[in-house]
């Protein structure tokens, strides 16, 4: 699976995304512009490797550029939205690369201060796994829902930037080559993460006020091969929805299906009945009273 590599039947643009010479423009440096790139094929992959090679570039100053650009693996695609460019409540795994601190800037806005320990250093990168039941809070750069992450200098360096996401035996791990040494850094690393296979891969982004171009120059996908013990076949068997061992996400409850007009006549008419039943027994059970009543004082 490559960009522009003679497979570009295999992908979808969305949105303001452009095909340029050597790489997918996501969003130009304009304001409120969003574009998706989206894989055609399902991964059914049950160890991989996806190394995503791009560039964030612009005329922003420090923390006047924005928003991001996101990498996807998720059940649906091509569904915009805004999380970075794709919708709200996915199901399955986001890989955020976030330029502009929201958090930090309404906290600026309340002349209000992170302590030490608590305040990030952006761009910052972070991982979300998500069943579909959860939000991510844009407002506070998706902290309350993050698996892990770490900062990322990654605007306007004048040599190739590079992400890597591996996925072996439930394990997560993201790296980067961010400093031109074409060394792996280690960013999050997270083990009992339960991703489905037959999702579809897909990068995004988006701009507001705030502008970047967002450039995917590659999207490399890897079939890694693992040797798993029996023990470890039993227990790597196919989920059917994202999860995390240890980290509980809300059940997805599926919303109950409106009442037709004959069932909301059903069922005002038989609760009239009920309560006309109800009176008529309480007024024969209250002149049966008086009237024992009536014989206690003859």
């Amino acid at each position: 699976m490559g960009v522009g590599t003679g497979s570009s039947s295999l992908w979808n643009l969305m949105g303001n995304a452009m095909v340029m010479t050597q790489y997918i423009r996501l969003t130009p440096d304009m304001q409120s512009k969003q574009g998706a790139l989206w894989n055609r094929v399902p991964c059914f992959l049950r160890d991989w490797e996806l190394q995503v090679h791009f560039k964030i570039h612009g005329q922003g100053k420090k923390n006047l550029h924005g928003d991001g650009l996101a990498i996807w693996y998720t059940k649906d695609r091509m569904q915009p939205g805004p999380v970075f460019g794709n919708m709200d409540k996915f199901v399955g795994l986001g890989v955020f690369v976030d330029t502009y601190p929201n958090e930090e800037k309404q906290q600026e806005a309340q002349k209000r201060r992170y302590s030490p320990g608590v305040q990030r250093v952006f761009p910052y990168i972070s991982a979300m796994v998500n069943n579909g039941s959860l939000s991510y809070d844009h407002e506070r750069d998706g902290r309350p829902t993050e698996l892990g992450g770490c900062t990322a200098i990654v605007r306007n360096l004048h040599y190739d930037t590079f992400l890597v996401i591996r996925y072996v035996k439930r394990h997560l791990t993201i790296m980067m080559d961010i400093d031109g040494k074409h060394e792996w850094r280690d960013c999050i690393e997270v083990p009992g993460v339960r991703l489905p296979r037959g999702y579809y891969f897909g990068t995004s982004s988006i701009t507001g006020d705030l502008s970047d171009n967002h450039d995917v120059i590659s999207l490399k996908l890897f079939e890694l091969t693992v040797e798993r013990t029996p023990e470890e076949e039993k227990l790597h068997r196919d989920v059917f929805l994202p999860s995390v061992d240890n980290m509980k996400l809300p059940e997805m409850t599926a919303p109950l299906p409106p009442l037709s007009g004959l069932a909301l006549f059903l069922i005002v008419f038989f609760s009239l009945v009920f309560s006309v039943f109800a009176i008529v027994i309480g007024i024969i059970l209250y002149n049966k009273w008086q009237e024992q009543s009536r014989k206690r004082f003859y």
